[in-house]
């Protein structure tokens, strides 16, 4: 049996809730029985800086790599880390993209899926904040490798309680979103 193995960046700005993301998907991952390498980087600002996680995910062995090299999925929350980080990002990858900043389609990716997804966590979730997880929940939806139910474990598990119910709404907003 081949292993299966994916390399999946998170990329934004802080505050967008990006390594809380990257955290909770490699969680959610491991329950299902992937091996997971998550590497993060950000910036020294709390706010408006760089922020990026990355996931190795294997299933059948452990990863032989540690940083992503060329990404087959990615997320990008914010234009200025969609390109700074670009060149981890394969031409055939699965990459999401919140239109809510990322205005046009970047050339030579070629499966590409832009939601607002900041505008649909602020207008149809009722808490800007929860962008993040509407975005993990389309992913679960569109690539499979993890339920709604391991990410909402997992969510559950890592965040302060005041923040479950919503956070559990965004999952499954994006989760049932249809593009």
């Amino acid at each position: 049996m081949a292993m299966e193995k994916h390399e999946i960046v998170i990329a934004g700005r802080g505050g967008q809730g990006i390594l809380l993301a990257g955290y909770i998907l490699g969680k959610a991952l491991v329950d299902a029985g992937y091996y997971v390498v998550n590497s993060e980087e950000y910036s020294a600002e709390t706010r408006g800086g760089d922020s990026k996680s990355e996931l190795v995910v294997t299933k059948g062995e452990e990863p032989d790599i540690i940083k992503v090299r060329k990404a087959d999925l990615a997320i990008f929350m914010y234009t200025d880390q969609m390109k700074k980080y670009s060149k981890l990002v394969g031409d055939s990858a699965t990459v999401f993209l919140d239109s809510t900043f990322i205005e046009s389609k970047p050339e030579g990716w070629s499966n590409v899926i832009m939601v607002p997804f900041t505008e649909i966590a602020e207008h149809e979730v009722g808490n800007i904040r929860t962008a993040n997880m509407v975005i993990l929940g389309m992913f679960a939806s569109k690539v499979g490798m993890v339920s709604l139910d391991l990410l909402e474990k997992s969510m559950s598990s890592v965040t302060r309680p005041t923040w479950i119910e919503v956070n559990k709404k965004a999952l499954q907003k994006g989760y049932s979103l249809k593009v």
